[in-house]
C-alpha cells in the first residue's frame, strides 16, 4: 500500500521547522515508493515492450482535462506538502548506489531524486479524488536554483526530503524542495532547490491547465509573490539574450578590456594573442562525453529521465572542474538548467562541459547536450547546465579568446 505522509495542518515551512529535529519516521515513503507512485500516477507500464500501449491508453484521458483554469478546486501549499526519507543510515544496502569516492554522496543522485520529488509533488498538487490516473503529463521544465550549505553529504546517515508547490501559473507550477540530514539525532539543513514543472495534455502535446494556489498567511504570500518575481526574471533573462540583442555598454567594456588585456603589444593583429600569466585559454577547458540513451534511463512517458541528464551532466562538470583546478571541487550551486526539449530512448547523447568563469577558488562549469541523429546527422540542443564549484586550492584565471 501507498503510505504518502502528508501534513494537513501546517504549511510547509512551519512544519519543516517543528520536524526538523525528530528522528527519521518509518511512516516516511522512500525513493523507491515515490517512482512506483508516480508510474501508478500516470499508469505508466514497467515492461518496455508494452509502452506504445500504456501510452495509446492514456488519450482517453483527454476527457478529464479542464477547459478552463477557473473550474478546477483552488489548492494551499500544505495540500502539496511531501516528506521523503532515503534511510542511507538505516538501510545500508541502498548506500552503494549513493556513494562515491571520496567516501560521500553522490550529488548526481540527489538531482534525480529531486526532479523525481518535484514530479510528485506536481501531481499531488493537481490530484482529482476521483480519478486514480491523471490526465496530466507533467515534466520538468527549468531547475532554477539550487543552492548548497554544506559541502560534504555523509554516506551514512538518513537524508529527509521536503516540498510542496509554491507558486502556480496557469499551466505550470513552482516547486521548493529542502534536504536535511540527520546527525547527531537532529535533521540540519543540506541544501533548497527550486524547480519549475509544466502541465501538458495525456499525450505530452500541448499545454493544460492547474488547479490555481490559494496563499493562507503573510509568509505564504509573501513565497507565492517571490514565485512571480521568479517568472518574471525568467522572462526578462530569455529577452536579454546575446542571440538577441547587443551587449550593454558596461558588458562592452568588459569585453573590450579582456581583448586588450590578451592583446600582443608587439604586434598590430587582431589575431596575435598572448596569455596573461597564471591563466587558462577557455578553448582548452573543455571535457566532452557521449551517452547512448538506453531504455533503463526512462521516464514514466518514456523519454529519457531529467534527473538522469542532470546526473550526467553534473558528473561531467564536477570532472570538468577537477581536471581545470588539478583538486576536488565542492558543488556551491546549480542554476537555470533548461530542459528545451525531450531526449528520445535510443539518442546518441552528446555533452560538452565548459569552464566559463574563475573567480580565486570559484569555478563556473556550463555543460551544454545535444541529441545527433544519426540518420540526418543533425545535431539538436536538449540541455543547458550551470554548476558552481568551490575548489580546495586558488584556480587560473579562465580567459576567453573569441567573442563567442
Amino acid at each position: 500500500p501507498y503510505r504518502l505522509y502528508t501534513m494537513r495542518k501546517l504549511p510547509s515551512f512551519l512544519a519543516r521547522t517543528l520536524t526538523s529535529g525528530t528522528n527519521g519516521s518509518p511512516l516516511l515513503p522512500d525513493m523507491a515508493e515515490v517512482r512506483s507512485r508516480l508510474r501508478d500516477v500516470v499508469g505508466a507500464s514497467t515492461n518496455w515492450r508494452d509502452h506504445v500501449q500504456a501510452m495509446q491508453e492514456r488519450k482517453a484521458l483527454h476527457t478529464l482535462l479542464a477547459k478552463r483554469q477557473e473550474d478546477l478546486p483552488p489548492r494551499r501549499m500544505k495540500d502539496s506538502y511531501l516528506e521523503v526519507l532515503l534511510p542511507l543510515g538505516s538501510q545500508p544496502e541502498i548506500r552503494e548506489k549513493y556513494l562515491n569516492v571520496h567516501n560521500s554522496v553522490r550529488f548526481g543522485r540527489i538531482l534525480e531524486d529531486l526532479d523525481s520529488l518535484g514530479v510528485l509533488i506536481c501531481y499531488t498538487h493537481t490530484k482529482q479524488e476521483m480519478q486514480p490516473r491523471s490526465p496530466l503529463s507533467i515534466v520538468t521544465a527549468l531547475v532554477d536554483k539550487i543552492n548548497l550549505c554544506k559541502q560534504v553529504i555523509y554516506p551514512d546517515c538518513d537524508i529527509k526530503f521536503t516540498g510542496n508547490v509554491s507558486w502556480v501559473g496557469k499551466t505550470s507550477m513552482e516547486v521548493k524542495m529542502h534536504m536535511l540530514q540527520l546527525h547527531d539525532g537532529e535533521y540540519s539543513p543540506v541544501l533548497d532547490a527550486t524547480f519549475v514543472m509544466v502541465a501538458r495534455d495525456p499525450e505530452n502535446k500541448r499545454p493544460a491547465f492547474v488547479n490555481p494556489l490559494v496563499p493562507e498567511s503573510p509568509e505564504e504570500e509573501e513565497i507565492f509573490k517571490q514565485g512571480e518575481l521568479n517568472k518574471l526574471k525568467r522572462v526578462d533573462f530569455s529577452t536579454a539574450s546575446l542571440l538577441k540583442m547587443a551587449p550593454t555598454a558596461e558588458e562592452r567594456n568588459v569585453i573590450h578590456d579582456i581583448f586588450l588585456n590578451t592583446l600582443d603589444t608587439r604586434t598590430v593583429s587582431f589575431r596575435s594573442r598572448i596569455l596573461p600569466p597564471n591563466s587558462v585559454w577557455m578553448e582548452d577547458a573543455k571535457l566532452k562525453g557521449l551517452q547512448i540513451c538506453h531504455p533503463q534511463e526512462r521516464n514514466i512517458f518514456n523519454r529519457i529521465f531529467g534527473g538522469f541528464l542532470m546526473r550526467k551532466a553534473f558528473e561531467l562538470g564536477w570532472a570538468t572542474a577537477c581536471s581545470y583546478g588539478c583538486s576536488r571541487p565542492f558543488i556551491v550551486s546549480v542554476d537555470d538548467i533548461m530542459f528545451q526539449r525531450p531526449v528520445e530512448v535510443g539518442s546518441l547523447l552528446l555533452f560538452s562541459g565548459q569552464v566559463c568563469y574563475t573567480e580565486k577558488n570559484y569555478i563556473q562549469v556550463r555543460v551544454h547536450s545535444e541529441v545527433y541523429d544519426a540518420d540526418t546527422r543533425e545535431h539538436h540542443t536538449t540541455n543547458i547546465f550551470h554548476f558552481t564549484f568551490v575548489s580546495e586550492n586558488e584556480v587560473p584565471r579562465v580567459v576567453p579568446k573569441t567573442y563567442g
